[in-house]
């Protein structure tokens, strides 16, 4: 049981996606310009992250060699349509904001890269937890950058006014205030696990 708790505990820390393996650039910078949408869009990979990890678990043995990048796509588009679709139907308003990124969530590196070197090779359990805890570190991720983000841009968190707006700076809600925002992120956490310079 203790290896378990392991795998959701690495993509929380020693392998979390975006502050230490890099990985997912393009919705983590895009679709943090706040709380609410850097958390959704944590959220929606993370379901589909589990769930496709879930399934590529359970057909590995079923799957040709030559055709298990084209058949874990496949699994993966499958997961993101059934999410799409209960947005439109039950969220239309975060549907809406995270737009596009949705459908991209099918290439999004994380959850190819996970179902290519964990859940074909590992059981049903160990690939739903190791989804968990890429899919929590993700989340977490796209949450904390999302909530800076909104604090020094625009006075808010969650969408509650923390400041006057007329106070907060543009720049962190515009495209490099997430590259300036991020870097920073990144350097405090390698701090925090004791990363240095060799």
């Amino acid at each position: 049981m203790n290896k378990y708790f392991e795998y959701i505990t690495n993509g929380l820390i020693k392998e979390n996606p975006t502050f230490v393996l890099l990985l997912g650039m393009c919705p983590t910078l895009a679709t943090t310009s706040s709380a609410i949408n850097g958390l959704s869009m944590g959220l929606a990979t993370c379901f589909v992250l589990i769930c496709a990890n879930l399934v590529v678990s359970l057909i590995k043995n079923i799957t040709p060699e030559k055709v298990h990048i084209p058949v874990y796509i496949a699994v993966i588009a499958t997961f993101v349509t059934v999410l799409q679709l209960i947005l439109k139907a039950y969220l239309p308003e975060i549907d809406k904001a995270l737009g596009l990124f949705i459908p991209l969530i099918v290439v999004n590196c994380i959850i190819l890269g996970r179902a290519e070197a964990f859940a074909c090779k590992n059981n049903a359990l160990a690939s739903i937890c190791d989804g968990i805890g890429i899919g929590l570190g993700f989340t977490f991720a796209l949450t904390a950058l999302g909530l800076l983000r909104e604090f020094f841009g625009a006075g808010t968190a969650f969408g509650l006014t923390i400041y006057p707006e007329n106070y907060a700076s543009l720049l962190f809600i515009l495209p490099p205030g997430a590259f300036i925002t991020l870097g920073f992120l990144i350097a405090a956490v390698n701090k925090v696990r004791g990363v240095s310079e060799q």
